[in-house]
């Protein structure tokens, strides 16, 4: 499957492309910028959706869905908001379509039009706050806890499967609490639930921290983010929480009455993590041979193929094979016995270890004859021969030791790729090499966009402590005293 596959060190972004369609994740539509998640891809995506909503429910939030049109007054309500997302916003116009009077197609109808436009929603937090003003009345309904799984339209320029689509799936979180602290404490939590999620079952570790102001979500008081390092040495922003303040409470005007009987604006978060996640996994993990994936997010733990030269000897290996299959299966992994006659062993073992199977069992005749499975692992591409008896319980060790593997592999590359810096020159060579860059920074727009503009790399966070543990240095291009360690990384 693999033969005509561009190597990571030839060309990334092509190797990137091919793998997510060669996988059968992704596929382009007739819609630009628009792609088409397959059913292996979506498989993928589904056990990332499923862990996710466990946690958030597990954190007392419930889900909702709300219209995927936004009527443009609204967007309008909240200055900040509206300037952040202009640019990307699809607005619909009319609500009928007529046949042209050349009879060789359609065209709008101009008596159709909209009295108001709406936007297909970017984001959910106007459309969501106007229900607000209408749930919250009291201290007694506060806090409102809740989260949405839909789709987005951003009318992005430049787009890459599931990096950055016109339209692509995720989850939006958006709370409201009577105190800034809660709200505050919110948003932190839910930072840690995404990184929770992606270290734990990505097996993607992350680095914490805030965001810079010009760097906020639009109508944000402060944007905690989660970054992650790619196999090319560029940051990939992995999830972000959003503390709102009182922004959309003022812009909405959704007050509640206190226990003393005082009128209140609320306190807002919203969080969010999306498809791009796909994008993060694929990167940090997939080599030249194609898709790895971690087994706790793999749609297939094990797939099963049997060597054989008649149907005599199908026979017997497939009744050990479907038995293996059966046992493993009532433990909770998914198993693909591969018995298609049309496709040989070698074709199929190319194709699940291309498509980022974690375990592969060959069973042969003589396998049957000795009592053993050949077991090859996909991220280290090694074998060996198991007993029968012992392999359900190897299949487990691995898959653990696989996850936990798959997560030191990526961390060792991290921290070999981050570099701290002291003067001009050194930043230059660094950001050029690629990985994080940890450099001081004087804190203001002007060298951050200065910075940008020279070497293309960003703050892609302050960390949590900043302001408060680090010692003081000199400003990496301006040479001011500043206590600002930030780190900086080129980015998706």
């Amino acid at each position: 499957m693999a033969k005509d596959f561009t190597k990571r060190s030839q060309d990334y972004s092509k190797w990137y492309n091919e793998l997510v369609v060669k996988a059968d994740l992704a596929e382009t539509s007739d819609v630009r910028g628009a792609m088409i998640i397959k059913p292996y891809g979506f498989a993928v995506w589904e056990k990332m959706q499923a862990e996710l909503d466990k946690k958030f429910k597990q954190t007392g939030h419930q889900n909702a869905y709300f219209p995927l049109f936004i009527p443009k007054s609204y967007l309008s309500k909240e200055a900040d908001h509206v300037d952040g997302f202009a640019k990307e916003c699809a607005v619909v116009t009319h609500y009928r379509l007529k046949n042209s009077e050349d009879g060789k197609g359609v065209v709008v109808d101009p008596k159709a039009k909209l009295e108001e436009e709406l936007v297909v929603r970017p984001t959910s937090e106007t459309i969501i706050w106007n229900s607000f003003k209408k749930w919250i009345r009291s201290y007694r309904d506060l806090p409102v806890k809740i989260n949405q799984w839909a789709n987005v339209v951003r009318w992005e320029m430049r787009t890459r499967l599931f990096l950055r689509t016109s339209e692509f799936l995720w989850q939006e979180g958006h709370t409201a609490h009577a105190t800034k602290q809660e709200a505050v404490e919110e948003a932190e939590l839910m930072l840690n639930v995404y990184a929770d999620f992606v270290e734990n079952f990505m097996a993607v570790p992350v680095l914490k921290g805030i965001k810079t102001e010009s760097e906020r979500f639009a109508g944000a008081l402060e944007t905690y983010c989660i970054e992650a390092l790619m196999q090319d040495g560029k940051a990939l922003q992995a999830g972000t929480s959003h503390f709102l303040g009182q922004n959309f409470a003022k812009a909405f005007d959704v007050k509640y009455a206190s226990k003393e009987g005082n009128e209140e604006l609320v306190w807002a978060t919203s969080w969010g993590v999306s498809t791009r996640l796909m994008g993060a996994l694929i990167m940090t993990h997939s080599d030249d041979h194609g898709l790895v994936l971690p087994p706790k997010l793999a749609p297939i733990h094990v797939a099963i193929v049997p060597i054989y030269r008649n149907e005599e000897q199908l026979e017997a290996i497939s009744e050990k094979a479907n038995a293996l299959k059966s046992e493993l299966e009532a433990k909770g992994l998914t198993v693909k016995y591969d018995d298609r006659d049309t496709y040989k062993p070698g074709w199929k073992f190319s194709e699940y270890e291309f498509k980022g199977v974690p375990l592969r069992i060959a069973i042969g005749p003589k396998d049957l004859e000795k009592g053993t499975v050949e077991l090859a692992r996909r991220d280290t591409l090694t074998k060996e021969f198991v007993d029968y008896n012992e392999v359900s319980q190897k299949v487990f060790t691995l898959l653990d030791e696989i996850q936990q593997s798959l997560y030191d592999r990526a961390l060792k590359f991290r921290e070999d790729s981050t570099q701290t810096v002291n003067n001009w020159d050194e930043f230059k060579a660094a950001v050029k090499k690629g990985g994080f860059v940890n450099a001081y920074w004087d804190g203001t727009a002007e060298t951050e966009n200065k910075i940008k503009e020279l070497t293309k790399a960003t703050i892609r966070l302050m960390p949590l402590d900043s302001k408060a543990n680090a010692e003081q240095g000199e400003c990496v291009l301006t040479g001011k005293k500043t206590n600002l360690l930030v780190t900086f990384a080129r980015a998706y």
